[in-house]
């Protein structure tokens, strides 16, 4: 049998290789089934007469549904299970993209893009928890941070593929926008049924581990829940603790710049070069996506390196957000876009540093309860950035003073951060 040393190694390794790969996939496809929208409006808002400060809203109102059902959806994953909950999910949001191409007027819009929310409901804070079933505290800011890279790489992907659809599929008579639906919503269905087999809810249950990667693995992870300063906690214990709730409002403010930059960052870049054609925005979105995707790994394996959090999770937006700010008063394009770019990384480092943070206190039930209330609570980000973003730049009449406001919340998302540095296991 081989020591200590040797097991950790070997099962880290065969754990990581068999569940990153597939829910790093599963969260690129998710994320762009949820920001497409985005690159549809290059030539959908004109198709339907859909105003600034109307996309604003229909991009937002996908985050109601998504609160609305969130916590009871990861309190139904945390009883039947991460292999059967999140095949449904899949399945669900797959199907309700794909009938989005249907969508004739603003109103059917609204309904769908509201129905995408609650079949999305509690992915993914159920794949956060579902992780923190498997890696250890001392490997959660890489191992959620290169889950997360699927946000970047969803954009990176996403940007050219769903511009060139675009510009450029156009069958049968139908327009290139509502293919994008269709082609982007396949890959869901798909996976929905790849994961029925290839999850395995946990450790114990797992036949790809040998017998003492199981019992090892499963007693590493109980014996850092042990350790936690409270267990088995209910859902009005956790609902009335103001550490969710400090890190739910951090959490809401770094969302109103994820999405609201997110959702308009096609606009914004051709709003600094007119003449840019759908595939060439999609090609120049790549360059802030990939800058933030190695930002992000690099971030976060030092924040795992140093064990530090609290400063990895805040001095990231907090930058971000002076850069938005930046980015919204420059007169020079080249100036702005290089702030988008600091912008962009600034909020995805933010990512796997943040989500150790509730590990600290949170533990079994009151896990499964504690990180779906901060992520719902950090989701009205999620309709507050596209609607604000929108609201500012139809009263403004241009997406400078939108930069600005977003930049605010990010600051404002970095200062109280800093708050969390009491909150420490025991």
């Amino acid at each position: 049998m081989a020591g200590g040393n040797g097991i950790k190694e070997r099962t880290v390794r065969k754990v990581s290789r068999r569940l990153l790969p597939f829910l790093f996939i599963l969260y690129v496809v998710a994320f762009l089934d949820r920001v497409n929208f985005g690159y549809a409006a290059l030539d959908m808002n004109s198709a339907l007469g859909i105003s600034a400060e109307l996309f604003g809203l229909l991009s937002g109102i996908f985050f109601i549904g998504y609160l609305l059902f969130e916590v009871p959806a990861n309190m139904i994953l945390q009883r039947i299970g991460a292999r059967v909950w999140i095949s449904r999910i899949i399945l669900s949001w797959g199907i309700v993209v794909i009938i989005t191409a249907a969508a004739t007027s603003a109103s059917e819009l609204f309904v769908f893009r509201f129905l995408l929310g609650v079949a999305e409901a509690g992915f993914f804070p159920g794949i956060i928890l579902y992780i923190t079933c498997w890696f250890r505290r001392e490997d959660l800011a890489r191992t959620v941070a290169l889950f997360m890279t699927a946000l970047a790489v969803s954009n990176i992907i996403g940007a050219p593929v769903s511009t060139w659809i675009l510009d450029n599929i156009h069958w049968f008579g139908i327009a290139g926008w509502r293919w994008l639906f269709v082609l982007e919503g396949l890959p869901a269905l798909v996976l929905g049924v790849v994961t029925w087999f290839w999850l395995t809810n946990r450790p114990e249950e797992a036949a790809w581990l040998e017998p003492e990667e199981r019992d090892w693995l499963s007693r590493e992870i109980q014996n850092e829940a042990a350790l936690q300063e409270e267990k088995h906690l209910g859902f009005r214990t956790v609902i009335r603790d103001p550490r969710v709730w400090h890190l739910g409002i951090v959490y809401c403010l770094m969302t109103i710049g994820l999405y609201g930059l997110g959702f308009w960052m096609p606009r914004i870049i051709r709003s600094l070069n007119p003449s840019f054609s759908n595939v060439e925005i999609g090609l120049v979105m790549m360059v802030p996506f990939i800058v933030a995707l190695l930002a992000m790994l690099v971030w976060s394996t030092h924040s795992d390196r140093t064990g530090e959090r609290i400063w990895h999770t805040g001095l990231p937006p907090f930058i971000g957000g002076i850069a938005l700010v930046i980015a919204g008063l420059a007169r020079d394009p080249l100036t702005a876009f290089l702030m988008l770019v600091i912008a962009t990384a600034g909020i995805y480092c933010f990512f796997g540093p943040f989500w150790t943070i509730p590990a600290m206190f949170l533990a079994d039930a009151g896990a499964s309860v504690g990180f779906a209330v901060i992520n719902s609570i950090g989701n009205l980000g999620g309709f507050v950035g596209p609607s604000l973003f929108g609201v500012v730049a139809q009263v403004s009449g241009s997406v400078s003073a939108s930069l600005v406001a977003i930049g605010g919340c990010l600051i404002l998302c970095g200062i109280l951060a800093t708050g969390a540095r009491r909150y420490r296991p025991t």
